[in-house]
């Protein structure tokens, strides 16, 4: 019974201050469109770096006979082969035979190979690290090389690039998300507000004759979360349209790069709206409850 009581006073509130619960719906429609349109582009953008990062590798480079004394034997290649396998920092590794890297260069580059005399090419592993952002640490760990490696290289200029850019990205898309979150809860506030104070009256009758702080309240936070609710419900279906229209097209293509799937980011705004929706008009409840 109470209950019903609750939502007929929050309907009622809705209905007596309809611009003002417009306002509020318009702010968490706003908000949580431009929130979930930033989870979506953000959740891409981490996407593709994560994708570039797994591109980060360690190649080891065995020894010819062009470039050391001797080439490197299969003894001192199964060597190199268990000490990655004993590796921490080692995900996985391929082996890349003479032939195999000569074969690649063919196929990519066959005006360089066609005249050339004999395969200069070395065998070598090709390592994946565990973590992308370890792989300087990774390379640095094979130093003093093994017997029978003539060098350790994992693009440095890349992997710093990559994984500087990494950081910058990742920063940016927290940073702007919170932004957006304390801007939503504070306009949502600041709405409810405007619906409290209108009603300010009416409150403090209620606390004369004894009502609780939560009775005054909960159809206060019933209004904000119904505002919250439709709010987000039409933010979720300007958020699908706009995929339909143009995101897709923009942000597909990517083998491998995705962003966050739509069901998931409408949840995501659903859930934050009808919290701050809450939230917000709890909190500005509680100058109204001290009578």
């Amino acid at each position: 019974m109470r209950v019903k009581l609750f939502f007929s006073e929050a309907f009622r509130s809705i209905a007596a201050n309809l611009s003002t619960s417009v306002a509020a719906v318009m702010t968490v429609l706003i908000g949580m469109f431009l929130l979930g349109l930033f989870i979506v582009l953000g959740s891409w953008v981490l996407s593709w770096t994560n994708s570039v990062k797994d591109d980060l590798v360690v190649n080891v480079y065995f020894c010819t006979d062009r470039t050391c004394e001797k080439e490197a034997s299969q003894q001192q290649i199964d060597a190199v082969a268990n000490r990655l396998n004993d590796h921490p920092d080692v995900g996985s590794f391929d082996f890349i035979s003479r032939d195999e890297a000569w074969a690649v260069m063919q196929e990519r580059y066959p005006e360089l190979t066609e005249n050339a005399p004999r395969n200069p090419l070395p065998a070598s592993f090709k390592v994946f690290p565990e973590d992308a952002q370890r792989v300087q640490e990774l390379a640095a760990s094979l130093e003093p090389f093994p017997a029978g490696v003539e060098k350790v290289d994992y693009g440095e200029e890349k992997a710093d690039r990559v994984l500087h850019w990494a950081y910058i990205i990742g920063g940016t898309v927290l940073f702007g998300s919170l932004v957006l979150l304390v801007s939503s809860v504070i306009l949502i506030a600041n709405t409810i507000r405007l619906s409290i104070f209108s009603r300010r009256h009416e409150i403090e009758v209620m606390k004369l004759v004894g009502a609780t702080n939560w009775f005054v309240r909960a159809p206060f936070m019933l209004e904000g979360l119904l505002c919250g609710l439709v709010g987000s419900l039409l933010a979720v279906t300007l958020l699908f349209a706009a995929d339909r229209i143009a995101l897709s097209r923009v942000l597909g293509g990517n083998d491998g790069v995705e962003p966050w799937a739509l069901p998931l980011v409408a949840g995501v705004m659903v859930g934050i709206s009808l919290l701050v929706g809450a939230v917000g008009s709890g909190i500005t409840m509680r100058r109204f409850l001290r009578i």
